[in-house]
């Protein structure tokens, strides 16, 4: 069986087939209306088969339904998946296990059922088959950066498609950077007006010569991201924002001068900034600009609308890589710090958190940060995304508080997936389909008492070299696919895992990226036309640390 991820459990017959064709009946029960529009968009346009409603008294020849003992022995997230030559029954355990099981389904009709028309001669059918699943994490997330290279709205929604293929539920949506602000204000216009776009941009790592002399820019209006919210509910995926405060902020600061540290730099003078690397241009320590980033997170809120979903409470303020240089210089900074009794910038920026933390909680919001958050004291009921390593989420989580596991050293898929000279623009370590499928989320050494608070993982794509959407899949693929059964499957520890069983099922799993128009980095190497010969990166030689 070449389903990607791995079922927990399953048996197959694949001499003997279920038939569909013309009559093949949905027989939809009560709660599985989202998977029921799905089927028949999805596979009614890849099949070309009407998939009718069934008569009243009908089963059906595909049957959907909730089921308590699913919900009880797999999860909500559970399912079950029983085809015979009489039909096929999926149950789940709720919502979002059916939906996990469509997509199972739809994998074992062959890559053709991931087209969008049918192709002439089509046959569909299904094995005889048992399956019974449930994913090992809650949290299995991609972080998608908008910010440094816009993404269009038709390519988030096509990387929601992605992730629901994968059975990855949590997209970290990163909206705001030093390079740009990507979403729309209404009571401050001038974030997107002036935030959203650079007059040129860095080609390569910073430490390339090359610059590419036009302008880059975009963002989404309110109803952009509500018809992205809406569209990721739809395949039982929660939008999780990201604005970070109080670095990473020279496009906000570039919009309205004032937030900045004006005492120290003149910030009517910054635009949003054009190279990659860490700004030191900062947000400053003032009520006003706490002020003004509530009124930002107050239209936010509106629209990531806490709902049933695991996580939509989640609101991610970033908190990280912020230089202290301009806060020590800053007179109005070292006022703040006196006044609030800090000892010191870390203390500083973790008041800054903290504020936040506050201010969501009393909104029925949830912050989370990157490690970061951490320095100068962890905000009372914040989580932690780990990404410098484990260290930050084995201290966090024996701290009491939530944690995603993301390692830049592990899953941070900007990085090269190759040690060769044709990698385009290489970044950092070297990371393969195999290294990635290796992956453990959990800690090594953390205390079986604490585990719990892993609420699961994610990978990262970071956009300073993935300049338009070829590039965001030839670093994302294939290696999501080894990431995603990762984040779902109960697999063995990392040495002991079946890597050339998941090569030969990916084989399979490469005809459906096919079909989907997934540029991916082929096995043998890049194409022609993926290499960026001449453009510098930033190979970082030696083995990566693992805290």
């Amino acid at each position: 069986m070449d389903v990607i991820p791995q079922p927990g459990r399953a048996t197959a017959d694949e001499e003997r087939f279920l038939e569909l064709g013309p009559d093949t009946t949905v027989s939809a029960g009560e709660g599985t209306g989202r998977t029921e529009r799905w089927l028949r968009t999805a596979l009614g346009a890849a099949t070309g088969l009407p998939l009718a409603p069934a008569p009243a008294g009908d089963d059906g020849t595909l049957r959907l339904r909730l089921d308590d003992t699913v919900a009880r022995d797999l999860g909500p997230e559970g399912y079950r998946l029983t085809v015979t030559e009489r039909g096929a029954d999926l149950a789940g355990g709720g919502p979002a296990g059916l939906f996990w099981g469509a997509q199972t389904l739809r994998q074992l009709l062959g890559p053709a059922a991931f087209r969008r028309a049918p192709l002439p001669g089509g046959r569909w059918r299904l094995p005889l088959t048992e399956i019974e699943d449930t994913p090992r994490f809650r949290w299995r997330g991609v972080m998608l950066d908008v910010a440094r290279h816009f993404m269009p709205k038709d390519g988030v929604l096509r990387y929601l498609d992605l992730m629901a293929a994968h059975k990855l539920n949590v997209l970290h949506f990163h909206l705001t950077d030093d390079q740009g602000w990507r979403v729309e204000i209404k009571r401050y216009p001038e974030l997107t007006a002036t935030g959203s776009w650079r007059s040129r941009t860095k080609y390569g790592h910073r430490a390339s010569p090359l610059w590419e002399d036009k302008p880059h820019g975009g963002h989404y209006t309110q109803d952009d991201i509500r018809e992205i919210v809406a569209y990721a509910a739809e395949r039982h995926i929660t939008v999780v924002p990201e604005v970070d405060v109080p670095g990473h902020s020279q496009a906000a600061i570039a919009a309205y001068p004032e937030l900045g540290n004006t005492d120290v730099v003149d910030t009517a003078a910054l635009g949003v900034w054009d190279d990659w690397g860490v700004s030191k241009n900062v947000l400053a320590p003032t009520d006003a600009t706490v002020r003004f980033y509530e009124g930002v997170f107050e239209e936010l809120l509106d629209l990531f609308p806490p709902d049933a979903a695991p996580f939509s409470d989640f609101f991610h303020i970033g908190g990280d890589e912020c230089p202290k240089e301009q806060w020590r210089a800053s007179a109005t900074a070292q006022a703040r710090i006196k006044e609030l009794g800090l000892a010191d910038e870390d203390e500083l920026q973790s008041w800054f958190i903290r504020h936040f933390d506050t201010w969501l909680a009393a909104r029925g919001r949830r912050l989370i940060g990157w490690d970061e958050i951490l320095e100068g004291g962890l905000a009372e009921g914040a989580a932690v995304a780990s990404w410098r390593g484990y260290a930050g989420g084995l201290a966090a989580a024996r701290a009491g508080h939530d944690v995603v596991m993301c390692p830049e050293q592990h899953v941070y898929l900007d990085h090269r997936q190759d040690g060769g000279a044709d990698e385009p623009v290489p970044i950092g370590f070297v990371r393969t389909l195999e290294d990635v499928y290796r992956f453990e989320p959990v800690p090594a050494g953390l205390e079986p008492e604490f585990t719990g608070h892993v609420l699961g993982t994610q990978a990262n794509l970071w956009s300073e070299v993935m300049d338009n959407p070829a590039r965001v899949d030839y670093q994302a693929f294939p290696r999501l696919a080894a990431f995603a059964e990762v984040a779902w499957s109960a697999l063995p520890a990392p040495e002991q895992r079946d890597f050339a069983g998941f090569e030969e099922r990916m084989t399979a799993h490469y005809r459906r990226l096919d079909a989907l128009g997934v540029g991916y980095r082929p096995p043998a190497g890049p194409h022609p036309w993926q290499r960026r010969p001449g453009v510098l990166g930033r190979p970082i030689d030696g083995p990566p640390p693992v805290r």
